[in-house]
């Protein structure tokens, strides 16, 4: 593509001036605020620790401002309103603080911050993030590129990297936005006249190099010619040769195999592999193969479809549950057990296959059938081309097909194309004055000497590279139907708007018919593309999408593995999907009675009963452990390290992410806690000394409760009695894929504590009691997040009466999770810019 040839740089620039201009001013407005009154509360009741020099907690009223309109002062007076309101302030030991003066103060207080956030509040204008860029175009040309690794990581603002504050703009993006816009565009552009032909690649372990080495040593072959793996050994690995794809696209991938040695099914791992340097190693997902007898004495044929790369192969490998092993791997609970299979019988590379009496897999063959092509030629193809003729060139030998794109009138056919890839892209009705410099673009091209096909995929690489397709169009501080439509659309299915939403924008029925709103929001939430959401929200909410961040300690964890990973992360996506979809109470999000389980998470958690890799809601006993978000892996893997765990860590996860409350940040001149990695020194005891600074007490009051109880929690979400140490203690020897593991068994746990109200609990499930009892709170927080989610800016303190109207809203039925999100999309923040 020439489109280099028009200036990248005058392009950028262009884009620049227009993201200045059409960006809103955040600079907090300038209310009458009257300061006598509040100086003689703060005076009364707070100055003998916070001025005259002393700023307990790193706060110090002889540098408080009363200028609103800068907002690190703002922020200030708005603690000073809440921890006043809350009755955090002053400490419990200094003398109480009359009713009376504390309701005038909010009354003083309050209409001035108030007047000031809704004055400067409003979404700045937000760029798309590089997934909802890559989900858009993608749905626009029906391709499926993962174009995220190809663009710049998003900044957050907090958890959230939608928030348009943090989404700038640069040459990097827009030279990456080119690129990403060229392969879209190339992919969709059929290569040849007719209908490529569906092909079907089959593959035998049997009939590859590694066979011919490891038959008879590492792997057995059978006589049917299916080749048997018992376990993992590294190398050789589960890789295919022969499988590997030509033409890369979605394919059916077709397993066929049994379980071997085995009366129940195993289950194994398909994934890809490729040569090429630097290249990942995708898992395509989890499936069960039964014995022979299951299925009348014939193997099995499980299907999966993927999208699978140029020149990747499959892999495959098993997951045999080991009991021993695991029930070894939970020792810190004081169980122990030898288990059902003697560990060192699995040191297959010193006793062969032939005599070795355990589990495994045998694999008949593999077959790949694809690319599966949704249409042909794409929707994309039909987009771009469809009001122009499009004619094969004769075929040079050694050459792809060429074509020849032809039109009587070209000016007239672009003009057509682009208003049609333009109102679909830019989201809303596009003027002809708007059209014309994309048409221009294209007649510039074509008297530069370039193709009529290369010109109009340089004038539709520029659509996609306007500040109109890359940053949300929300100029009023009402949202009009198309910006409502947007809004909705990337909120639950992370897109563009579809064409029934389009309808509906343009019916002007979104704007001022709740009816036609709340309809399409259901839409949207049944819709498959929704699962987009669950991700996105999950991912950014709970921080999942840190769970690849740190890796656990072999020596410490040795039981931690990569299909544990996968089920923690399915665990909470699924769990939330389950809770919009049965429209569940909020309380659910600490304390369920169910879980999302598979077989490897249920061994995980202790959990008996549960087969097979599928996850699948679970019920749980009354005094189960599990169930809410609290304990799933993941949430307590993010909010750990690889090593250990820390109350502070974990305490202020849970008050920024369930409680929406996050804390303040310590003063500079306070170091942190860090925590006795050789475990002779339990982070309680070091926390119960830093709590004795004046500086610390009253936040670590509300941060440490949740964090000590959580620490009944592993770094990865394992239930344990004690820690784990590679100091001091008694030697524990776990044995892992033939290996022996030693580490030693630490101080033992303490999950007691006491709320910032003096409430004590003595154990997780009594503090997940407490937050249960707290449905308006996990309402409250919920919404606060779903709205920044949906509107791309941070709730502040002007948002507060409305979040407490759309949790009043739903009191009545018990705050469903389903109602709150259609709540959130009735409301005025959500509709308003």
């Amino acid at each position: 593509m020439a489109f280099d040839r028009i200036g990248l740089q005058t392009m950028a620039s262009a884009v620049a001036a227009c993201f200045l201009a059409m960006s809103f001013d955040r600079a907090f407005a300038d209310p009458s605020f009257s300061r006598q009154p509040l100086d003689e509360f703060l005076v009364q009741h707070c100055a003998g620790c916070h001025a005259d020099g002393a700023d307990e907690g790193g706060f110090d009223l002889d540098k408080l401002g009363d200028d609103l309109s800068d907002p690190a002062t703002f922020h200030r007076w708005v603690r000073i309103f809440d921890r006043v309101r809350l009755g955090e302030m002053p400490p419990e030991d200094a003398e109480p603080v009359p009713a009376d003066d504390i309701a005038s103060l909010v009354r003083t207080l309050e209409p001035s911050l108030h007047q000031a956030h809704s004055a400067a509040k409003g979404t700045v204008l937000r760029r798309l993030n590089r997934r909802e860029y890559s989900n858009t175009i993608n749905d626009i040309f029906g391709t499926q590129i993962d174009l995220v690794p190809r663009l710049p990581e998003d900044g957050r603002s907090h958890e959230f990297d939608n928030v348009g504050e943090a989404l700038g703009l640069s040459m990097v993006h827009l030279q990456q936005y080119l690129d990403a816009a060229d392969a879209v565009i190339d992919a969709a552009t059929a290569k040849t006249a007719e209908r490529p032909e569906v092909t079907t690649i089959e593959a035998s372990y049997a009939q590859t190099r590694e066979g011919e080495k490891f038959i008879g040593s590492l792997w057995k072959q059978l006589p049917d010619g299916s080749v048997v793996f018992f376990k993992r050994l590294g190398y050789p690995t589960g890789m295919l040769r022969g499988s590997d794809v030509k033409q890369p696209g979605r394919y059916r991938i077709r397993i066929t195999g049994y379980a071997h040695q085995s009366d129940r099914p195993v289950t194994i791992r398909v994934g890809g592999t490729s040569f090429a340097r630097g290249s990942e190693k995708p898992t395509y997902g989890y499936a069960e193969l039964p014995p022979l007898d299951d299925n009348d004495g014939r193997p099995t044929t499980i299907e999966m479809t993927a999208n699978i790369g140029h020149r990747y192969m499959i892999e495959i490998d098993p997951w045999i549950l080991d009991k021993g092993i695991l029930d070894k791997g939970i020792m810190d609970t004081g169980i122990t057990n030898t288990g059902e299979i003697d560990l060192a019988s699995y040191n297959l590379r010193k006793q062969g296959v032939e005599g070795y009496p355990g589990p495994g897999v045998a694999i008949t063959k593999v077959q790949l059938i694809g690319p599966i092509l949704e249409s042909f030629p794409s929707r994309g193809h039909e987009l771009l081309y469809r009001n122009f003729t499009r004619t094969p060139k004769p075929k040079r030998k050694h050459r792809d097909q060429e074509f020849e794109l032809t039109s009587d009138d070209p000016i007239a056919a672009a003009r057509q194309t682009l208003t049609d890839i333009a109102t679909i892209a830019l989201r809303r009705p596009v003027p002809g004055n708007e059209v014309s410099r994309y048409v221009d673009l294209f007649a510039g091209q074509l008297e530069q000497g370039e193709s009529m096909e290369s010109s109009l995929r340089t004038a539709t690489a520029a659509i996609f590279c306007s500040p109109d397709f890359l940053f949300l169009q929300e100029n009023d501080r009402w949202l009009d139907d198309h910006a409502i439509a947007a809004r909705l659309s990337y909120f639950l299915t992370r897109t563009a708007p579809d064409a029934d939403l389009r309808r509906a924008a343009a019916a002007g029925s979104l704007a001022n018919d709740p009816d036609e709103l709340l309809r399409q929001t259901r839409r949207l939430l049944d819709d498959p593309r929704n699962e987009r959401f669950v991700i996105d929200f999950c991912d950014a909410w709970l921080n999942l999408r840190d769970i690849e961040f740190t890796s656990p300690d072999q020596q410490l964890f040795p039981e931690y593995d990569e299909f544990l990973q996968y089920s923690m992360l399915g665990e909470t996506r699924a769990f939330v999907t389950h809770l919009i979809d049965r429209n569940l109470p909020v309380t659910n999000v600490v304390r369920s009675d169910f879980a999302m389980l598979n077989e490897r998470l249920a061994n995980h958690y202790g959990i008996n009963g549960v087969r097979g890799p599928q996850l699948r809601p679970v019920s749980l006993p009354t005094d189960s452990l599990r169930g809410g978000l609290l304990s799933q892996g993941a949430v307590l893997k993010v909010s750990a390290n690889g090593t250990n765990t820390s109350p502070v860590v974990r305490g202020v996860y849970v008050m920024e992410r369930i409680l929406a409350d996050p804390p303040q940040p310590p003063p500079p001149s306070v170091p942190g806690v860090e925590p006795d990695i050789r475990g002779a020194t339990t982070l309680r005891e070091l926390l119960d000394r830093h709590r004795d600074l004046d500086s610390c007490r009253a936040c670590h009051a509300k941060i440490d409760p949740p964090g000590f109880a959580l620490e009944c929690f592993n770094p990865i979400g394992g239930y344990r009695e004690w820690f784990r140490s590679l100091g001091e203690g008694e030697k524990v020897t776990v044995e892992v894929n033939g290996r022996k593991v030693r580490y030693r068994r630490g101080p033992p746990v303490d999950a007691t504590g006491a709320l910032a109200d003096g409430t004590r609990f003595d154990g997780f499930q009594k503090f997940r009691d407490l937050l249960a009892d707290q449905p308006r709170v996990l309402a409250t927080a919920l919404v606060t997040k779903l709205l920044t989610f949906a509107t791309g800016r941070e709730m502040g303190f002007s948002d507060r009466p409305m979040i407490a109207r759309i949790v009043d809203r739903t009191a009545n039925d018990g705050y469903r999770v389903r109602d709150l999100i259609e709540q959130v999309v009735l409301s005025e923040a959500f509709r308003h810019r």
